[in-house]
């Protein structure tokens, strides 16, 4: 056997930060805490962020796993929140710990809307691959999924007072779903694009959808009771022979009792698609969104209000019939409008403009006549406003903003301390110093156009490489520019602190190598007593193309140039006469880095390529295919030969120059990795992303062996190909509109692994045991039991019957069915039997019939013909009857004694109420005599 020769340890994830809000998730108003309206939950790349608006400071973070978070919900009177993810799977957290509860898996792809039913018990998700998917949240498993729309589901919401969904998709349709009887029953087809949202108002009776045009459609929606439906007066709804028209319907079941009619349009500001409408809890608010900076907020008038308008409108037509027939015109006062329009019911208010784009809304109504709005920016922000929805005047006001925790644009550069304790980072328009240990942001400054930045000795000072050219000299302390430098006539796109910290190099497009020197000048501007930092041209290499990077060498012999023509020339730094040119890339080379015996440089190209190159003679040691895309990035850790990249492809990869060989790949970042940095001591290595977030990654003490590492890899990879083979086919399930929740995963698929070999550990210990018994009959004699099967030591029993029970019971609840499934049948034959002595010992009754009633709905021809399962089949007929009346009855009288408890709570409260009514009085009565009393003395 071959002895560990080298030994790596092992970086981790640390904490991710420098994300408010991702553009890919929405924002949510949360009930926590006992208040509504103060906290909101937004994405932050695979976590969620809890934000209070008011002080602006983060309250919780909800970690998730590698995907992306794409929506959340939460119903108003529940302490948890459901979170739906990129891979289609959908978890619930506990707002109070903030762990995850459930994970539910029925999606194939993206979760892309979810909701709560009013009671809260039941959870509705749509996904990219076009199904619906209801899951039961006591229950913790799915019921069932709606196939029927061919886009994308972009909104579910169930009805308050019906038990009817309705989800309308991109495929322009609008269905509504019976859920007792898992059947759509009407699609509403009177939308020309697609539908992006809806709201249900006024108690399910009115409905509002948005699409890709600036209408807001209204629909009412009836119910006609069956002594109307038998009215001959009645009009019979028929289905429309035009395709375009908006009032078009389609009725799937003939079921005339429904209606949704078209009652109006409301023309919206902007001219983009919606993107979101919210609806406050109260419903006296909707408020609209595109995709631009316009927030449009509409007041939802009650039925006495917009009677009110009505009859001011009737007022103000009669006035003018009026006029008219006294000016000599014929008209009568019948021709006045009596029924209600759109315009009565729905008050548009001033819009509010937001800083940048919206991505997300929430509302809330904080009084009855201020609506608070959160609204998610796409610069990576959170403004908070209120609105006064009776003031009909411009009253909206800019109440907060959480900006200070991310920069607007993506970080292009990072650099640490010289003592491993800040971080800089460089965007767009800011410059921000990141504590390292706790991630809070202690210094923002703002700038040009950020490509690469330096910390100047000391940490006092930084230096940023601008797109416009310039160097700009921030002091860090202050908080402020004091100097910009103009360097350059192009971009610079790279700078190096010369290893004697003496100075600096940059490197430009416009094919220029300066190099800088640190000088300390008087500034009476910057103050009076101290000198302040500047930089002095000493020198200049002129190139034949464009200069994407620089680096020296740390003994500051050589200085190496990547130029635009993919090659990368080292020149001696006290001469500047050239030495080598590494040619090799097809593509220019974006970043290197020398390691810090100056004996190698590492290169990272365009061309996807990562060549490791000796400083001695030039020649290249190895070229290897690195990543996927473009690499960005490219450091040295200090004092090894080991290095980390940074790719469009989204990963951060470890590797070891000297073998040549990949170390660990670091996944975590949602999109294109821009730049890395990593600590002094090498301990530490934050990246930048286009997520907008900053990712810490520690080193451990935990060993890392590659040939591990490597066999971890193909076992996620043959992992992910057998979850995502091949759904199983279901026995039974002939109807093409409703199928089974969940989804076949690596878990469901160990669940059912385990339930197989309990299966068989069962059969071989209850074959012991009677063999046991035998033998003690023949001999007379107690003999000692046999010692159990080692798998059943773990769940501390030596009964064959409670061992099974046990494995059923700790299989997840969302993975039990799909764990059934995979079954075969002379596996489930076996359980069917073994389910029977559950229900005849009246263990776990509930569990018992749910796993039982499944596995005859999945299999009942092959349990029907099967002739030595028909006697179980019998007795378990009359079993489970008898069962689920004790346990019924059982729940039954423990509710009429719960309910009897809190009737004698209420009227033991109510007479202590009065009781304190009283006392109140006495006491008032006291005081005012007492009052009295010392008037009369007065006078």
């Amino acid at each position: 056997m071959m002895g560990l020769t080298r030994q790596y340890l092992r970086f981790v994830p640390g904490s991710v930060f420098g994300v408010v809000g991702s553009i890919s998730g929405k924002i949510l108003f949360l009930n926590c805490k006992g208040t509504k309206g103060r906290y909101a939950a937004t994405a932050s790349c695979e976590n969620v962020n809890i934000w209070d608006t008011k002080t602006g400071d983060k309250l919780l973070t909800l970690q998730g796993e590698k995907h992306e978070v794409t929506c959340t919900s939460q119903h108003h009177n529940a302490q948890q929140i459901a979170v739906g993810y990129a891979d289609g799977a959908v978890r619930l957290f506990d707002l109070s710990s903030g762990r995850c509860v459930v994970t539910f898996n029925g999606h194939k792809s993206a979760v892309t809307c979810l909701s709560f039913d009013s009671d809260g018990m039941r959870l509705v998700s749509g996904g990219k691959d076009t199904e619906i998917v209801l899951w039961d949240i006591i229950n913790e498993a799915g019921m069932f999924r709606l196939r029927g729309h061919k886009g994308i589901v972009t909104k579910c919401h169930f009805m308050k007072t019906k038990n009817i969904l309705v989800s309308s998709s991109k495929d322009t349709m609008v269905k509504f779903w019976n859920l007792d009887s898992q059947h759509c029953f009407k699609t509403l087809v009177g939308h020309r694009s697609e539908v992006w949202d809806f709201a249900l108002i006024r108690e399910d009776t009115q409905m509002i959808t948005g699409s890709s045009d600036s209408e807001l459609r209204v629909w009412n929606i009836n119910w006609i009771s069956s002594s109307e439906i038998n009215d001959q007066s009645l009009p019979v709804m028929k289905k429309s022979k035009t395709g375009n028209d908006d009032d078009e319907e389609l009725n799937n079941n003939e079921d005339s009792s429904f209606t949704c009619e078209k009652f109006g349009t409301i023309i919206r500001k902007g001219k983009s698609r919606v993107i979101s409408l919210q609806v406050d809890e109260k419903e006296a608010v909707l408020a609209c969104h595109g995709t631009d900076n316009i927030v449009e907020i509409f007041k939802l008038c009650s039925e006495e209000e917009a009677k009110k308008r009505l009859m001011k409108r009737q007022r103000k037509e009669r006035k003018k019939l009026q006029k008219l027939q006294e000016m000599g015109n014929e008209v009568h006062l019948d021709e006045v409008t009596s029924s209600r329009s759109l315009t009565d019911e729905i008050q548009r208010l001033p819009v509010l403009k937001v800083g940048s784009k919206a991505r997300g809304i929430d509302i809330y109504m904080l009084k009855e006549n201020i609506a608070k709005v959160v609204v998610l920016l796409n610069n990576n922000s959170i403004e908070v406003y209120t609105s006064d929805i009776i003031n009909k005047k411009d009253s909206s006001l800019c109440v907060g903003a959480i900006k200070l925790p991310g920069h607007r644009t993506d970080a292009r550069t990072l650099t640490f301390s010289s003592d491993n304790t800040s971080i800089l980072s460089a965007s767009g328009e800011t410059v921000k110093i990141w504590n390292r240990s706790s991630q809070q942001c202690v210094r923002t400054m703002g700038c040009d156009y950020a490509l690469c930045s330096i910390l100047a000795p000391g940490d006092r000072h930084c230096i940023i490489g601008t797109k416009t050219g310039k160097l700009q000299i921030f002091d860090i302390g202050a908080g402020k520019l004091l100097e910009s430098v103009d360097a350059h006539t192009g971009a610079v796109w790279s700078m190096s602190m010369s290893p004697d910290q003496h100075g600096i190099v940059s490197g430009s497009e416009d094919k220029d190598v300066k190099f800088w020197d640190f000088e300390l000048i008087k500034d009476e501007k910057y103050s009076q007593t101290s000198k302040r930092l500047t930089l002095v041209h000493t020198r200049t290499l002129k190139m034949s193309e464009d200069v994407l990077c620089v680096c020296y060498s740390p003994d500051q012999r050589l200085l190496a140039v990547s130029l635009l023509d993919s090659t990368v020339k080292v020149f001696f730094t006290d001469t500047l006469k050239f030495f080598l040119s590494l040619y090799g890339h097809q593509f220019p080379v974006l970043c290197m880095d020398i390691s810090s015996d100056s004996t190698l440089i590492a290169t990272g190209s365009a061309d996807r390529n990562l060549k490791i190159w000796g400083l001695d003679f030039g020649d290249c040691h190895k070229s290897i295919f690195a990543h996927d895309d473009s690499i960005m990035c490219l450091q040295f850790i200090p004092k090894t030969h080991m290095f980390f990249t940074g790719s469009k492809d989204k990963t951060v990869k470890q590797w070891d120059a000297d073998n040549f060989q990949k170390i660990l790949t670091l996944q975590g970042h949602q999109a294109e990795v821009w730049a890395l940095a990593i600590s002094p001591n090498g301990q530490h290595v934050v990246s930048a992303a286009h997520d907008r977030s900053l990712r810490l990654w520690e080193k451990t003490q935990e060993p890392l062996i590659l040939e591990e590492e490597e066999e971890m890899e193909r076992e996620a990879e043959f992992e992910k190909g057998l979850a995502s083979g091949e759904q199983p086919v279901i026995p039974g399930e002939v109807n093409q509109e409703t199928g089974l929740a969940g989804k076949k995963t690596v878990e469901t698929v160990k669940a059912a692994e385990t339930l197989m070999e309990a299966l068989d550990v069962y059969k071989e210990e209850v074959t012991k045991q009677d063999e046991h018994q035998r033998e003690c009959l023949v001999t007379g004699k107690e003999l000692p039991l046999p010692p159990p099967h080692p798998l059943m030591t773990p769940y501390s029993t030596r009964c064959p019957r409670r061992y099974m029970l046990e494995v059923i019971r700790r299989t997840k609840s969302s993975e039990l069915e799909e764990a059934l499934l995979v079954l075969p049948f002379h596996y489930v034959s076996a359980l069917v039997k073994i389910l029977k002595i559950f229900l005849d010992l009246g263990w776990d009754v509930e569990l018992s019939c749910r796993v039982l009633f499944f596995l005859l709905r999945i299999h009942c021809s092959q349990i029907t013909a099967n002739h030595s399962l028909l006697p179980v089949i019998d007795q378990l007929r009359r079993l489970t009857l008898e069962r689920v009346t004790k346990e019924r009855d059982i729940v039954g009288f423990n509710l009429a004694g719960l309910q009897f408890l809190q009737r004698e709570f209420n009227s033991r409260e109510e007479v202590a109420l009065f009781a304190d009514a009283t006392q109140r009085l006495h006491e008032r009565k006291k005081r005012l005599k007492k009052k009295e009393r010392a008037l009369l003395v007065v006078n």
